[in-house]
């Protein structure tokens, strides 16, 4: 009996391991727009459970800023990022049908730091630092949300969490795969890492360039302006790129493809100012 057992713990790793291929599913998450993006996706951690500890992982980090006094300090500040996102949020659903009706939420943080990220289900925050060390224009604030919502819309953090539990096979993952245990802890813990400390792979980037100028443009904004806020970026960290955007190819790699994207959905960024001119 005792050698039967042995048997079963040397093959429960390749029945889990199993389990997780099972449990994963290919999904295309967005329409491929103008920019073309049709990659599929591997999926294990399902858009529910993603929503749920980004909504969490989110609030948590609001109400300690709150705290801090670090939430919205600057109002006309603040209004400047809203704006933008009230034209970029109904260009979503040139991706995706749903999003325009996600539960949006967009504030400023005060910190010195060069950075600003959108989770999961739309939660939007820019670091008062991005804004006020590169000086901003509103297209290139435009650039940088459009960057960001792209990664939501992509599902990006989604997809890099379950890719992170297909390598780390086990009990946790086997209880994440189930819905039972310590799985929603687990969750959270792993949304935090992928979505602050780890930096997204160079596809995520340059998928999230791209989609990131058709939603600008179709908000209204100079999708070029990303060409001259990679080289404020490239220049505030001299020559390299920032910590948010430690994995993207080279400087000029990028500025090369952000140019070639850009012209192509110029008639789209024609398109959207010549509706918002007032009528003779």
């Amino acid at each position: 009996m005792n050698r039967h057992f042995g048997w079963l713990q040397g093959f429960l790793p390749v029945m889990i391991a199993a389990g997780v291929v099972t449990a994963c599913q290919t999904v295309q998450t967005t329409q491929g727009g103008a920019v073309g993006i049709e990659r599929r996706q591997m999926m294990m951690v399902s858009s529910k459970e993603m929503e749920q500890a980004s909504s969490q992982s989110y609030h948590q980090i609001i109400q300690q800023a709150g705290q801090k006094n670090a939430l919205n300090r600057d109002k006309d500040q603040v209004e400047r990022v809203r704006a933008v996102a009230r034209r970029l949020i109904p260009a979503t659903g040139a991706f995706r049908p749903d999003a325009p009706a996600w539960q949006w939420e967009v504030n400023v943080l005060t910190s010195n730091d060069l950075n600003a990220w959108c989770m999961a289900g739309g939660k939007i925050v820019f670091y008062s630092g991005i804004i006020e060390k590169l000086s901003l224009t509103d297209n290139e604030i435009a650039a940088i949300m459009g960057h960001e919502i792209a990664h939501a819309l992509r599902e990006h953090a989604r997809e890099r969490a379950s890719q992170s539990m297909v390598t780390n096979v086990g009990v946790a993952v086997v209880g994440a795969v189930l819905g039972v245990g310590r799985a929603g802890t687990d969750l959270i813990g792993t949304v935090a890492k992928v979505s602050f400390e780890l930096p997204n792979s160079r596809e995520h980037e340059t998928e999230a360039d791209r989609i990131g100028v058709e939603l600008a443009a179709l908000g209204g904004y100079d999708p070029r302006a990303a060409i001259s806020l990679w080289q404020k970026m490239a220049k505030a960290s001299s020559g390299a790129p920032p910590q948010w955007l430690s994995t993207h190819p080279s400087n000029e790699t990028r500025q090369q493809d952000l140019q070639q994207y850009a012209a192509r959905v110029m008639p789209l960024y024609e398109q959207a100012t010549q509706r918002a001119r007032p009528v003779k």
